[in-house]
């Protein structure tokens, strides 16, 4: 069915879960059930979808009677193909995506469909890159992974620190440090899941391993190499920032989506741009004390969760999918975050990035309900592939994320 045909422009995939619920809220209370937006929830249980809509019809005072419920099962290939078929844009909150997102991957990439998720599964991206590329090059489906905490702060982040750099001087930043000031919020049982798969998957599969450390896993086959080295595990002064800081847990995602989208970009930012991220922990003494307790206190906690029978043991202790931090918490959460970037004749510019939300999950979701609107709406300038962020919406995505409560900001 061409394009614009289709009777819906998004579909939520796997609303009654908690980011898609999220989600579902945040396209109902902007755009509501009937209006000018067509989009539709969907799921596998018809029951639990039906009570979605009457929660969110309390929760935003909105009215759902007009938002249509679509039925699907990820390990049902007619029904997802059927599904894509109906909509512009699937947008997909249903992990681990390793384990249940590989069939909608395929039906998207061959039915010309557009689709944005949440994955952090670096070896799953790498998995659905070597196989679908060329299908949805051929359909022109835009497959764009990555549309929340991680990676649009990071991602839109160096881009628009490009952007500007070009702009005031002409030229590229040869180099962007990220740094994180600052951030509250929880953790969802849907992306502990994600992590404790990646690591079950990790333990036997030493692909996935060299996925998840090598630091240009992302790039295409023939450019994954480059002058940046993988996330240390040390605490180190940074002298740029006047602070010691301690590796940041989301580095090692958000680091090679940040590569992939300069070589998607035809190297926009140099073949010697280099890219990092880390955590302020303060100055002096009690700065260097926080950093070296952090630093260890990650290292212990990936070597405890390397070992199988602790990995089991902390599954069953932790949120559970479907649970997450309530709203309160997501409410008085955000995020602080602080970017320098420099280029080869010695110019700096420093940015900032902020959310007015939780992180994962109050601001995730808005940023992930952006992305299909993007996609749905916005002439994009590329066509089909499987993209990142910044590489597909680019400009897009930095006009509408300040409706998402997200703002991308020069200092100085």
């Amino acid at each position: 069915m061409p394009e614009q045909e289709r009777e819906f422009e998004i579909v939520v995939w796997g609303a009654s879960g908690f980011t898609g619920r999220l989600t579902a809220e945040y396209l109902l209370a902007e755009h509501g059930a009937s209006g000018g937006l067509r989009w539709a929830i969907a799921g596998r249980n018809r029951e639990k979808l039906e009570a979605l809509k009457d929660e969110l019809a309390q929760e935003t005072g909105s009215s759902t009677d007009a938002l249509p419920i679509l039925i699907g099962d990820s390990d049902d290939e007619a029904s997802l193909v059927a599904m894509a078929g109906r909509s512009r844009v699937i947008c997909s909150t249903v992990g681990p995506y390793a384990k249940y997102g590989s069939g909608l991957i395929k039906a998207c990439a061959e039915s010309g469909t557009a689709y944005c998720d949440l994955t952090g599964e670096v070896h799953w991206m790498q998995r659905m890159i070597e196989a679908h590329q060329d299908a949805a090059v051929a359909s022109g489906a835009r497959i764009v992974f990555n549309c929340g905490f991680d990676c649009i702060p990071s991602d839109i982040g160096a881009y628009f620190m490009q952007r500007e750099m070009k702009r005031l001087h002409g030229e590229a930043c040869s180099q962007i440090q990220l740094r994180v000031k600052g951030f509250s919020g929880g953790a969802s049982g849907g992306t502990i899941a994600s992590m404790l798969a990646m690591m079950d998957e990790a333990a036997v599969d030493p692909g996935v391993r060299r996925a998840m450390s090598e630091p240009y896993s992302l790039n295409p086959k023939d450019q994954q190499t480059g002058p940046d080295s993988a996330e240390g595990m040390a605490p180190s002064y940074d002298a740029d920032f006047g602070e010691w800081t301690a590796p940041f847990v989301m580095a090692g995602i958000n680091t090679k989506v940040v590569r992939r989208s300069n070589a998607l970009l035809e190297y926009a930012y140099g073949k010697t741009f280099r890219y990092d991220e880390a955590v302020l922990m303060g100055s002096g003494v009690g700065g260097f004390a926080k950093a070296a307790a952090t630093s260890v206190g990650s290292a212990a906690t990936l070597g405890a969760m390397a070992l199988g029978p602790l990995r089991r043991v902390a599954a069953g202790r932790l949120p559970q999918p479907g649970q997450g931090p309530s709203k309160e918490k997501r409410e008085a959460g955000y995020f602080d975050l602080a970017l320098r970037g420099v280029s080869d004749s010695g110019r700096v510019l420093h940015g900032r990035v902020r959310g007015d939300r939780d992180p994962g999950y109050g601001a995730t979701s808005k940023m992930l309900g952006e992305s299909a609107l993007c996609l749905a709406r916005d002439p994009l300038a590329v066509e089909g592939g499987l993209w990142t962020p910044a590489s597909a919406l680019g400009e897009a995505l930095l006009a509408r994320l300040p409706q998402a409560g997200v703002s991308f900001e020069l200092e100085d």
